[in-house]
This record gives C-alpha cells, sequence and structure tokens, in this order.
C-alpha cells in the first residue's frame, strides 16, 4: 500500500474557486486515493461542498475568509496577507502538516509567499517556474516560466541543473539534453548573457547534458528534453503555444462543420479527432512547478476548471512520491553553484 500523500490546497485560489478546487480534488484522489488534503479558507462554504464528494470526507479544513486577489502585487500580498488562504495553503506545508502545497491563485504572490515561506534550497538564488511542454515526439520540460523576468547567465545555468533534475527525477529520462532557447543555434547570436550562460554550461559536459542553443519553431519538435530561458521569454513561448493551440483546434472545428460533406467525414474521422484533442488539451499539462525551494509548490492556471485543477495536484502527488526535494539536493550537491551565485 502506498504511504498517505498529504496535500495543501488554497481552496479560494483561482477564477472558479473555491469549486473547482474541491471538485478537482475529488477527481484527483480518484486517480490517487492514497491522498488527503487540507482546504485553506472559508470554511463555512468548503464544508458544504466538500459534502457532495463522499471521497473527500477525511478532508482537513483551515477557516480563513482573507484571500489574495488575482491584481495583488506580491509586495502587497508579502505585506497584507499573512492570514490569506494561500498563505495558510504554503504554511501546512513549512510546518511539516502537508506534503505539498497547490494553488490556482495569484502567481507572483503564490512565488513570493513560496520564496519567503519554504526558502530557497542552499545555493539556488532564484526558484524557477517549470512545466511540462508537448512535443511530438512526447513531452519535455521548459523553465523559467514567469518567475524572474530579469536574469543573469548564472542564473540560466542554475535553471539548467534544476530541470535537468525534473526531467530525471520526475519525467524518467536518463541523462536528459538542455538546451537554451535563443533567437539561433549560432554561437554568436542572441544577448551576451545567453552567450556566456552557454560557455559556462559547454565547460561542464561532465555534470550535464548540454546541446546549445534552440529556437522556437524547434520546440515542439522534441529536439531536447530540457529548453532554459529567463521568465519573460519562457512565458511569451508559453503563451503563443497555448494560443496556436487554441488556434488550430478553432480552425479544425471551423473546417469540420463547414460543409455537409466535411459533417459527413467527421463522422468517420471522430475517434481520431477525439484522440488529436485530448492530445491539445492544455488541462492535461497544468500544472506548473516551483523548482528550488525547500518543499513542493505547484501553479495551477487561473482559469482551469475541475479536471486541469486535478492535474496540477497529479504533479504535486508525482513530486512526493518520486521524494524530488531530497533527490534534487542530492544532485545539487554534486555542482558548485555557490561559485554561481
Amino acid at each position: 500500500m502506498k504511504k498517505l500523500i498529504n496535500i495543501s490546497l488554497d481552496a479560494m485560489g483561482g477564477d472558479s474557486a473555491p469549486e473547482i478546487v474541491i471538485d478537482g480534488a475529488a477527481q484527483a484522489k480518484v486517480r490517487y486515493p492514497n491522498l488527503k488534503f487540507t482546504f485553506s479558507g472559508d470554511e463555512n462554504i468548503i464544508s458544504s461542498l466538500i459534502n457532495s464528494f463522499s471521497n473527500l470526507q477525511d478532508s482537513n479544513i483551515v477557516h480563513t475568509e482573507e484571500f489574495i486577489s488575482a491584481n495583488e502585487k506580491p509586495s502587497v500580498a508579502l505585506r497584507t496577507g499573512k492570514n490569506s488562504s494561500m498563505a495558510h495553503a504554503i504554511n501546512q506545508v513549512k510546518s511539516g502538516f502537508c506534503d505539498a502545497v497547490v494553488s490556482a491563485g495569484n502567481t507572483g504572490a503564490l512565488m513570493a509567499m513560496s520564496k519567503l515561506y519554504l526558502r530557497p534550497i542552499e545555493g539556488i538564488s532564484r526558484p524557477a517556474i517549470a512545466a511540462y511542454f508537448p512535443t511530438i515526439i512526447g513531452e519535455s520540460c521548459m523553465l523559467d516560466l514567469g518567475a524572474n523576468i530579469d536574469c543573469d547567465a548564472k542564473n540560466l545555468v542554475q535553471f539548467s541543473f534544476m530541470g535537468q533534475a525534473f526531467a530525471s527525477i520526475i519525467m524518467g529520462i536518463k541523462n536528459p539534453t538542455v538546451s537554451l532557447l535563443n533567437i539561433g543555434e549560432e554561437e554568436q547570436k542572441g544577448l551576451d548573457y545567453i552567450k556566456e550562460a552557454s560557455l559556462i554550461l559547454s565547460t561542464m559536459k561532465d555534470k550535464i547534458n548540454y546541446k546549445g542553443f534552440i529556437e522556437g519553431d524547434k520546440i515542439a519538435q522534441g529536439e531536447t528534453d530540457v529548453i532554459v530561458a529567463d521568465g519573460f521569454t519562457g512565458n511569451v513561448a508559453l503563451k503563443t503555444a497555448e494560443g496556436t493551440a487554441l488556434l488550430v483546434t478553432t480552425y479544425l472545428k471551423k473546417a469540420l462543420s463547414s460543409s455537409f460533406s466535411s459533417k459527413i467525414g467527421y463522422l468517420f474521422s471522430k475517434k481520431s479527432l477525439k484522440n488529436f484533442r485530448l492530445q491539445m488539451d492544455p488541462r492535461k499539462y497544468n500544472g506548473a512547478v516551483f523548482l528550488g525551494l525547500n518543499a513542493i509548490a505547484v501553479k495551477s492556471h487561473g482559469g482551469t476548471d475541475a479536471f486541469g485543477f486535478a492535474n496540477a495536484i497529479s504533479v504535486a502527488a508525482d513530486m512526493v512520491e518520486y521524494e524530488f526535494v531530497s533527490n534534487l539536493k542530492k544532485k545539487m550537491s554534486k555542482v558548485d553553484m555557490d561559485s554561481l551565485k
């Protein structure tokens, strides 16, 4: 029997909270019966919703009526949000009562609070947001996706090692390849800090499987296992990919309903198109990880539904099950990160 995994949930974070949080928790527990949840938020609302799900009756509730709004500045959230549902959810992990925290709330506030309460791993100057990225041949890992807008070469090097550890420990890729996202593959192209990071990584081939630069059009081709960028570039790349996926599915839907013959064709290809939609569904890849902290924190998309939130919980559960933080520390201890600060 698998050990019990305690997940702390920010019940009031997200566009459709707390309904999707609780529904998502119930869905996740079907997949992972060994999960137990602690919901932080308004107890009266949460209790009434939990009553609809038989598999959530063993859940805990930490009551607070305060929550962090979607447009709250991280600095303000840190100063005024100590009694918020987000802060309580993170502190359940800090205290050791829960194994991981998941929130669909304000990304900046969640990163700021997680960094303050959970603290970065020794040798890591900046945690980074990482997530699965679908490719033609499977999945890759991409970071940073928005936590650090301004980066230097040493930040990118640290991100590279953290991404390599994620791909190895969680994705099960043996000796994963790592590339830096750039405007060209040639050594002379790109901003100075990206070229500097590339030079550093090139001298560490015994510790990391660095492939060099990768351009944006190659990300989805699966040419590398880990794509590393600063938070600004990574976030733009992610949002562009999400928008492109929506564009493709919208065009396809219009094409299949444009005429009687196309509708007949849809009937014959219905099963294949269903598989196509599943592969393109962004909810499958929901759940971005804050890499580099002393505990597991997962960010769900704020506008996701219960299915998407359940996937974010699954990411957290997998990281706990594979003892990601302790394994990451072991891998990072073999690299002199202090010299890269």
